[in-house]
Parts: structure tokens; C-alpha cells; sequence
């Protein structure tokens, strides 16, 4: 399973290279896009009906909290575009309750992004390594994490 945003380009080249693995849609930046199309007044009760949705580790529960969630919303025209993007996506950022064994870890790409971070933040340190092994050796450090 490959995890990632929605990026068109990029999803394109997980499908191309990784022919048999499953895309992955990141539940953290899907659940951002979906909060951002809301307004910021009197949506507290949608807001977190969409988080609790997130929460679900059975894909068939929460298929139907989806469609609770449409029924309840669907007359309310300031939440059309966040109900279009969440149905536009629901099944990508759910692909990781398709398998029969559930990490719930493989919902987001923080842990990646965290980790990218801490890389580049070790290697603005030393900037020019003489050879693989010394960037090895700084990069995976115990005492650095």
C-alpha cells in the first residue's frame, strides 16, 4: 500500500510504477480538504460528525455513517462542496479497511512527513558529506532522535 495526497501527477506515477499496490488517499490532508470547504460559523455539529467519521476502523460502518452524514446535511447548500469532496474521495482515503488485517497507522503520511523532516534538519548540519556512510551515520544517529 502506497500512501499519499491526491495530487493528480503524483497518484498517476504510485499506479504506474507500483502496478499491484493499492493507493492510498492521506485520511489527515483528506479530512483538512473536506473542514476547508466549510464555513467557520455555526458548524460545530458538522465538523465533528466528520471527524467521528474518520474515526471508524470498519468500512462498512463507515459507509454508512457517510450516508447518515449526506442525509442529514444534504438540504444544507453551505455544506454541498465539503459533501461533494468527501464523496469524490471516501473510498481512496478508505482503502486501508479493505484489507482484512487494519494498521491505523497507513491513515496519513505524518509519520513520512515527520521523518522527512528530521532528515533534512540533520542534513542542513553538515550540508556536504564526504561519502555515503558519513551521511548514513548522521542521518540514523540514536542519539539525534
Amino acid at each position: 500500500m502506497v500512501i499519499s495526497d491526491a495530487h493528480k501527477g503524483l497518484v498517476k506515477a504510485i499506479k504506474e510504477t507500483f502496478i499491484s499496490v493499492i493507493w492510498q488517499r492521506c485520511q489527515v490532508h483528506f479530512l483538512r480538504n473536506i473542514l476547508s470547504k466549510a464555513p467557520r460559523k455555526n458548524t460545530e455539529e458538522f465538523r465533528t460528525d466528520i471527524k467521528s467519521l474518520f474515526k471508524i476502523q470498519d468500512i462498512n460502518l463507515a459507509r454508512k455513517m457517510k450516508y447518515e452524514i449526506f442525509l442529514k446535511y444534504e438540504n444544507e447548500k453551505k455544506f454541498q462542496n465539503c459533501l461533494s469532496t468527501l464523496d469524490d474521495g471516501f473510498e481512496d482515503a478508505f482503502a486501508y479497511l479493505a484489507n482484512d488485517v487494519i494498521h491505523s497507522r497507513l491513515r496519513s503520511t505524518n509519520c513520512l512527513e515527520r521523518l522527512n523532516e528530521e532528515l533534512r534538519r540533520r542534513e542542513k548540519v553538515v550540508r556536504i558529506f564526504p561519502n555515503e556512510d558519513s551521511a548514513m551515520r548522521l542521518i540514523f544517529s540514536p542519539s539525534a532522535f
